[in-house]
């Protein structure tokens, strides 16, 4: 991609986060040439963002972590995404359904950052990574179907607009964690007190660990390293759920707790 394609691309992703109809899919003169440059053009949709009164990023948010939801999206690897300060709700959010296109929600694991995770010379794993996380967290990240047809998106399109993010509701930070056994931690989706499915923290590569060692990894490879203070939505145990109507939202991990949305 040239420069004006990339801040072409970046403008185009844009209009449907400020208001705008949803993104068609991109001109073939605008596709990223791959999933570097789908990160590249995230940063300039990032700066426009800003721009527009989203706030600064003070999280983190990961797709394509579980066999289901990689399933749902015919896509094998993890995404990475950034979350705006004015979209983050503490335990719960009262939300009008007429703010997103096609709203959804997701059933995660989240994680406080207590430390920066630097370069080091040796690459972060499960290990070692879990050294910096202050807390854990249950999550819903809140996400929005804001294209004409997103299956026809390639996925450094989706990479570029933050992989279908539009906010998180994060419960009570736990941090007293250490002693679970993250690998069978169950997490519950509940729309109107009904079961909507469930998962448990394996199916999140494996442990959830590893969702944020490929992140911690991955931010150093964009040269931007995970912070202190930060937060990291680690990966849905549930598939998406949407909605066209009023729905009220319960998302519980065993021993981490609950968080709530509601649509009006």
């Amino acid at each position: 991609m040239t420069p004006d394609s990339r801040n072409d691309l970046a403008d185009l992703l844009v209009k449907a986060r400020t208001g705008g109809a949803p993104t068609p899919q991109p001109p073939v003169e605008l596709e990223p040439d791959g999933v570097a440059e789908g990160y590249a053009v995230q940063a300039l949709v990032h700066e426009r963002l800003e721009a527009a009164g989203f706030g600064p990023r003070i999280g983190h948010k990961i797709g394509c972590t579980t066999p289901v939801m990689q399933s749902y999206l015919r896509i094998d690897h993890p995404c990475a995404g950034e979350v705006f300060a004015s979209t983050v709700y503490e335990h719960m959010a009262d939300l009008p359904l007429a703010r997103f296109h096609r709203v959804g929600v997701e059933c995660e694991i989240a994680c406080r950052l207590g430390a920066d995770l630097p370069q080091t010379g040796v690459p972060y794993d499960r290990g070692n990574v879990k050294r910096a996380v202050a807390a854990l967290m249950p999550g819903i990240e809140i996400v929005d179907d804001r294209y004409a047809h997103f299956p026809s998106l390639s996925a450094p399109v989706l990479i570029a607009d933050d992989f279908f993010n539009a906010g998180v509701v994060l419960g009570e930070a736990f941090e007293n964690w250490r002693d679970l056994d993250l690998d069978a931690i169950e997490g519950e989706m509940y729309v109107d007190k009904v079961r909507a499915g469930s998962g448990r923290g394996r199916d999140i590569l494996g442990h959830p660990m590893e969702a944020l060692a490929w992140l911690a990894n991955h931010r150093i490879s964009l040269g931007r390293p995970l912070k202190a203070g930060e937060f990291v939505m680690l990966g849905s145990v549930v598939k998406t759920i949407h909605f066209t109507r009023p729905a009220e939202v319960l998302i519980r991990f065993e021993h981490l707790g609950e968080a709530r949305v509601h649509f009006a």
